[in-house]
Parts: C-alpha cells; structure tokens; sequence
C-alpha cells in the first residue's frame, strides 16, 4: 500500500512593504471616533467607503480583545481583476494580487502572509465561542459579561506564546455567511473535494490585551490575529462545512494594530508552532 504525500504552505511571510493610498482614497481604512482631548480618543474602527464596519479592540491594550459587526458592515470587497488568479492556490506571494487590494488599503507598513488555514465556523454563544468561553475567564472579574462580536466568524489556529500569553487567530466575513450564494459555497465544496485549494484574501491586525487590575480565573495576555476578509467568503464556507483547507493571503497592517515591533517578529515562528488550545496547556 503506498502512501500520499502532501506539501502544503504552512506559512510564508514576506518583508514589509508600503502599500496603500492616500487616507481619504481608500475604501477601507482604520480610523478613531472623535471624542473630547481630555477624555482621549474614541472607538477604534474599521470602515469600508466612510462607513464603520467593525468596532476593535480599545486603545487601552488592558480592555477585552474585540471584533464587533456593526450595521455599516454590508459589502464585500472582492476584485474581479484577480478572480483567475485567486481561484487556485498562490505558490508565493503574488505582487499583482497585493498590489491589487494595497490600492484599496490606507498608505502604511503591511506584512504579507500567505497561511494555509482550516475554518471552522463559530455561532456567538455556542461550542467554541471565543467570547463565551477564553475571554471571560480572563476578563469577566474585572468587566462583567463577555464582549459580543456580533457575527459568526471562523476559527483557524492557536498557539502557545509563553507562559504568560497566548494567541489566536481568527478569520472574519465582512457579511454573514447565511448572506453568501448556496450555489457558489457547493461549487467550492466539490473542487476541494477534488484537491483544489483556492485563495482568499484579508487585511489584517494584530492586538494584545490583558487586564491591568483584577483577579481573574485565568490571567494572561491575549494576541488576538484577526484576518478581516476581503474576498473568499464562499471558499470560507466551503472549506469549514467540508473539513478542507484554504489558502489565506493577508495584508497585516502593521500600523494598525495594539502589538509592538517586536510583537510581529514573532509571529513567523508562532504561526509554525503545532496549533495548541490554552486549555490543553493548562491540563499538562
């Protein structure tokens, strides 16, 4: 009996380049709800064409790590340009396909990362909620009930930082995958089935949190890699509905995120690491 072989990209990570536009060109862009000086800045936003889209993390890097859909979120921003392209799997990073989003992006440093990730789709509230289940051990001492996303998103990877951190990885739709064409998450269903292994595409952040006072169950800090997709929602769907792998090519804004220089330096060697639940660790 012989056995099959498969090589797949785990993770490649280029150089940082500068991408994007001039802020008020972009269609989507990182921005901060105006609020009194004294009282410093408001709400940390995503927005797609001058609408706000998601709320983020708070500024204060002590505040719960978040994500919430807000009602602004009702587009998607795929690019008919590089469909062909993006219909198979990327052997590198593919300068026409970054250059492509880039000009939807605001102007600054972004990190390409290329992931092979397997989905799978979380409801809030149900198995496997991050906001249900690691977030309030952390933080429900010191802040009460959960933060809400909102949305159902998609969990792909976690990993051990240290003994004092940990990360996870998420990939979240634009619109709400109930939204997305039956027909099109079938088609994708069946050529993974067949080996296909089609590419999406998202810009991304990265925040680490941690409560600065409190006595919680479960103290740590959080680095929360949050994919925010651009286009692949049905490759998304298919992939987590039928138990395949995606390929994942993300513009991480480095500018955009609550982490450090040193922060994202690590996280070539994290995301290779063997994925690994807060809980398995705990247990050992």
């Amino acid at each position: 009996m012989s056995a099959e072989v498969k090589v797949v990209i785990v993770m490649m990570v280029g150089d940082p380049r500068r991408l994007g536009v001039p802020g008020p060109e972009a269609r989507l862009r990182f921005e901060a709800e105006s609020r009194e000086p004294a009282t410093g800045p408001g709400r940390r936003l995503l927005a797609v064409d001058g609408a706000p889209v998601f709320e983020l993390s708070f500024w204060c890097g002590s505040c719960p790590f978040l994500f919430r859909r807000l009602e602004g979120a009702t587009q998607t921003l795929s690019l008919e340009s590089v469909q062909e392209r993006l219909a198979g799997q990327l052997v590198g990073l593919d300068d026409g396909v970054l250059d492509a989003f880039g000009a939807l992006l605001p102007e600054g440093q972004y990190l390409p990362l290329l992931l092979r990730v397997e989905p799978s789709l979380v409801v809030p509230g149900q198995d496997g909620d991050y906001f249900s289940h690691e977030q309030p051990a952390t933080w429900d001492a010191v802040y009460g009930p959960a933060e809400h996303p909102h949305t159902p998103y998609y969990r792909t990877f976690e990993t051990v930082v240290d003994a004092d951190a940990h990360l996870y990885e998420f990939v979240v739709p634009m619109v709400p995958p109930s939204w997305n064409n039956r027909e099109r998450v079938q088609e994708y269903v069946e050529q993974m089935g067949q080996g296909a292994l089609p590419t999406a595409v998202a810009v991304s952040t990265l925040d680490t949190c941690e409560p600065a006072v409190g006595d919680p169950a479960d103290q740590y800090e959080h680095w929360g890699l949050t994919h925010f997709l651009l286009d692949g929602h049905h490759k998304l769907e298919a992939a987590a509905s039928a138990g395949r792998g995606v390929q994942l090519l993300s513009l991480l804004a480095l500018d955009a995120g609550l982490a450090e220089a040193r922060d994202y330096s690590r996280l070539a060697a994290l995301r290779s690491q063997p994925r690994q639940s807060r809980g398995a660790r705990a247990a050992r």
